[in-house]
């Protein structure tokens, strides 16, 4: 069983300007699926089993290129999620997200992650249309 899913974008802008994008919050629900709203340090995040309030922690660095979301739902499960923008060159970077494990049950898991990764395909190419042609 499959325990991560790597996926990343080319994507033809600045790394500045899409890290500074992808590193505010407040941006999330633009090209995620998952985030219905975004407050400091709260969200109201979309499941499978309806809406749920959470604490949410960003942990971004300009100069190393990460950014790090942690999500603590109601029940203290925690999920997290970790990316990185690299330069390619002065107008082009790579975004990297690394998709772990949502705090599920076990026997749900494969099926989650799985759902997870085909989503995080769509809000990529979300994000790329966003920073090129809206951004």
């Amino acid at each position: 069983m499959k325990s991560f899913d790597l996926q990343g974008i080319d994507l033809n802008v600045a790394r500045s300007k899409a890290f500074a994008f992808i590193a505010d919050p407040a941006k999330l629900p633009r090209w995620t699926h998952a985030f219905a709203s975004v407050a400091p340090g709260r969200a109201v995040m979309r499941t499978p089993s309806g809406e749920v309030k959470i604490d949410l922690g960003v942990l971004a660095s300009a100069e190393h290129g990460t950014i790090d979301w942690r999500m603590t739902f109601p029940d203290r499960s925690v999920a997290t999620a970790f990316s990185r923008v690299v330069q390619i060159d002065r107008d082009r970077c790579i975004f990297s997200f690394i998709l772990t494990p949502p705090p599920v049950p076990l026997e749900q898991l494969e099926g989650a992650l799985e759902a997870q990764s085909r989503t995080l395909v769509e809000e990529l190419k979300t994000l790329k249309e966003i920073l090129e042609h809206h951004g």
